[in-house]
């Protein structure tokens, strides 16, 4: 058996993602969306998802390249003046397993995400973290132990296998094997929890430019078991996603989630 969920990250970053969210979900074939709790758009996103009963919305959790919900004052060794987290990964990954007073702020940070999501009054669909921050095992621990405090049960994997990838024409590069791999202690970690999980996860080779034609030839080569593939869409580039994420498309993923034709095919 074969089972996909098409899924929208950052959702509550910009009106403009918003719109593609509830777009995608409405006249097309979103299924579900993550959150960021802290996003200059969350209020508005929070108010189209009470709209939209049958999207599932999740947490997006954000300890990189992104706002706190905590002022700067509480969590200084995370975030600078601004509130903002940083985005070196390989430095956030250091502080986050050898600090211990890093990590004490961490919990408190990500406590506090938890507990500005519950204050949505949306249901916990899932969670997962902004960059994937979620597969160092200090963020990932930390996830799901405080998570199910919330009534958390499911968490992404990005586990994108590259026997799949390959059949596409997309060849893993050693670092590539190595995440797949490496993204094995997340989920004992999950499944030593009780989480529910996904088996694949498709987005990460070709994030941010997940087209209608690659969707298309993915959904022919899907691999048995539970896939999540995962889009970054918006209704523009406004000026905060072209500073971000300066080479994605937004705009085409969100023609790929508006067109129904794959799944329809996938069903029969």
């Amino acid at each position: 058996m074969r089972e996909v969920v098409f899924s929208a990250d950052d959702f509550g970053l910009t009106p403009a993602v918003n719109e593609a969210v509830e777009r995608a979900h409405r006249d097309g074939i979103l299924d579900q969306a993550s959150l960021m709790v802290a996003g200059a758009s969350a209020e508005d996103a929070v108010r189209r998802a009470k709209t939209m009963p049958s999207l599932k919305v999740g947490l997006h959790l954000v300890v990189i390249e992104g706002p706190a919900i905590l002022p700067p004052a509480e969590i200084p060794l995370l975030v600078d003046a601004m509130g903002q987290f940083p985005s070196g990964q390989a430095e956030l990954g250091v502080r986050y397993f050898f600090q211990p007073a890093a990590r004490r702020q961490l919990a408190r940070e990500i406590r506090a995400q938890f507990a500005a999501f519950a204050a949505t009054g949306l249901t916990l669909d899932h969670a997962n973290a902004h960059k994937h921050m979620h597969l160092h095992p200090t963020v990932g621990r930390m996830m799901i132990r405080i998570g199910r405090e919330f009534g958390l049960t499911s968490i992404r994997i990005p586990a994108e296998p590259p026997a799949t990838m390959a059949r596409l024409g997309t060849r893993a590069g050693l670092g590539d094997r190595a995440l797949y791999a490496w993204t094995r202690l997340l989920r004992h970690q999950a499944r030593a929890a009780g989480m529910r999980v996904n088996d694949h996860c498709f987005g990460l080779a070709w994030s941010g430019h997940m087209t209608q034609a690659r969707v298309a030839r993915l959904l022919e080569h899907l691999p048995d078991g539970r896939s999540e593939i995962y889009f970054h869409p918006a209704t523009e580039q406004d000026p905060l996603l072209a500073r971000l994420m300066p080479d994605y498309e937004p705009v085409t993923e969100l023609a790929a989630l508006l067109d129904r034709g794959p799944r329809d095919r996938l069903r029969s």
